[in-house]
């Protein structure tokens, strides 16, 4: 029997405040370029303070009994900045600005060359997450398409160019965190869903240029944008979704429960495994397990449960550590509640 309702978590966990200036993490939120001022380890022993802080997020998602982890995303300042600006063709002196998804202009990478991957990213980050869990083990990059609409392009002279080639690093960093061990390889493009009509020129193409010949399991993530930032999200669904179906994607993840999502919606992706937020990050009160239970069932009526992977909605960067400890621990009490009813 295929296994059921597995859980998960999307990505990113709560540094702790003596690693983080948290006051500047959430003023920069979510960064595209880098900004190392966010660190209050200084950079002699930042590597090793960074390392440590992983080990306990590792343990808080094993301690729960989360199924499928992540290093918590601890040495990143933002889910895409540190792998974006890893490339070269970025511009190491000057910025580009572009208006941000929520209507504020923010400063974002300048493309003054060909973009290309020089060197492994994130593949130690994956070793040692390996080293020190049995568990089955996810990898997050940034996607091509959304790592295009955070850049301001002077070379490629097309936006669909500038997707591709990202890509192409992508897709190489792909293939050595699966030759590494990886488990699950997911993309986050969550600007899929904030330019749905560029993303449907070639998204999906983007997409399936970074995912070609991958060896191992492969996701994507879209979201309506962190708890802590957008408040109000829209029930309605996604501007960009069925169109994934396409995608050489084996996981689709979407967030669900801040937005009390019509899950209808999944029944345009009848291929794919899919990822359904049941925590709400927008709430700082830990939901009780027959609550999370409740919005899995509600997923059922629509996945059955050997597609259905349970997660919080979004990465969980800017809640305070217990209460991310909590809501995984209600993910998972409430998963096992409804595996027992489906025996």
């Amino acid at each position: 029997m295929a296994e059921q309702l597995l859980t998960a978590v999307v990505g990113s966990y709560p540094q702790p405040d003596w690693l983080v200036d948290r006051e500047l993490l959430r003023k920069f939120m979510a960064p595209r370029i880098r900004v190392e001022e966010i660190w209050r380890v200084p950079e002699p022993e930042l590597a090793q303070a960074q390392d440590d802080a992983t080990v306990d997020a590792i343990r808080d998602q094993e301690r729960a009994g989360i199924d499928i982890i992540t290093d918590g995303e601890i040495r990143r300042e933002s889910y895409s900045n540190r792998f974006a600006n890893a490339l070269s063709g970025i511009d190491p002196d000057r910025h580009g600005e572009i208006v941000g998804r929520t209507g504020v202009r923010v400063p974002v990478p300048l493309v003054s060359g060909p973009i290309q991957r020089k060197r492994n990213v994130e593949l130690r980050d994956l070793e040692f997450l390996r080293a020190r869990t049995d568990r089955r083990t996810k990898v997050t990059l940034p996607g091509p398409f959304t790592m295009a609409q955070q850049a301001v392009d002077e070379y490629y002279g097309n936006d669909e160019a500038l997707a591709f080639a990202y890509a192409d690093a992508v897709n190489e960093e792909v293939h050595a965190l699966f030759a590494a061990g990886a488990d699950v390889v997911q993309l986050d493009e969550p600007w899929l869903q904030s330019r749905a009509e560029q993303a449907r020129r070639y998204g999906v193409a983007a997409i399936n240029r970074a995912l070609a010949d991958a060896s191992g399991t492969t996701a994507i993530h879209l979201c309506f944008g962190y708890a802590a930032l957008v408040r109000i999200k829209p029930a309605a669904g996604y501007s960009f979704l069925a169109e994934l179906e396409d995608s050489r994607a084996d996981q689709i993840s979407i967030e669900a429960a801040q937005p009390r999502l019509d899950l209808d919606v999944l029944k345009a992706l009848p291929s794919k495994t899919l990822m359904v937020g049941v925590l709400d990050l927008n709430s700082p009160d830990v939901e009780p397990p027959e609550t999370v239970a409740a919005r899995i069932r509600r997923a059922l009526d629509v996945v059955p449960p050997e597609r259905l992977i349970v997660t919080p909605d979004c990465g969980m960067k800017y809640l305070r550590r217990e209460t991310a400890c909590g809501k995984l621990n209600a993910l998972a009490a409430g998963a096992s509640i409804v595996r027992r009813e489906l025996r």
